[in-house]
């Protein structure tokens, strides 16, 4: 059974995130029985991840600060802060940041089960992953590699 909880600003536990910059976790499996996983993220400029589906999950973005630029599916469509982002799963998507800063998201997963590719990419060390690296740990956690990230 899960318990109510309530975390702070900057709290929760901080890792290296896939594309570069700190990810925070702010609400782990174990902490929600399985439902969710949120974590915040800051994706650099112009990094993003390679064109993926989730095959058992469906995944959520919150854009707090900066922009992003996402393709769902065949279309692409720009997210500027305060824009939420839902994507169910088997759908593919990829998203990079654009602009000149850094962007900061809220990325939730239903149900939870991404957090071991987050976990063990990080365990690997500092900077972005390469696609071969995001296609290996992402088959173990349910993610397909489908193309190249987002350009341009």
């Amino acid at each position: 059974m899960t318990a109510p909880f309530a975390l702070g600003p900057g709290k929760g536990e901080t890792i290296q995130g896939p594309v570069g910059g700190p990810l925070t976790f702010k609400a782990r499996a174990a902490q929600t029985g399985g439902t969710l996983t949120t974590f915040e993220n800051v994706v650099p400029p112009g990094q993003g991840p390679p064109l993926h589906l989730h095959r058992d999950v469906d995944e959520s973005w919150y854009v707090l600060e900066g922009e992003l630029r996402f393709r769902l599916g065949e279309d692409v469509r720009e997210a500027p802060a305060g824009s939420f982002v839902f994507v169910p799963r088997r759908t593919p998507h990829c998203f990079q940041n654009p602009g000149p800063g850094p962007a900061r998201i809220l990325v939730m997963f239903t149900p939870a089960g991404m957090e071991s590719f987050f976990d063990r990419q990080a365990a690997m060390g500092d900077g972005p992953l390469d696609q071969e690296s995001f296609r290996t740990l992402g088959r173990e956690a349910g993610m397909e590699i489908l193309g190249p990230p987002l350009r341009g």
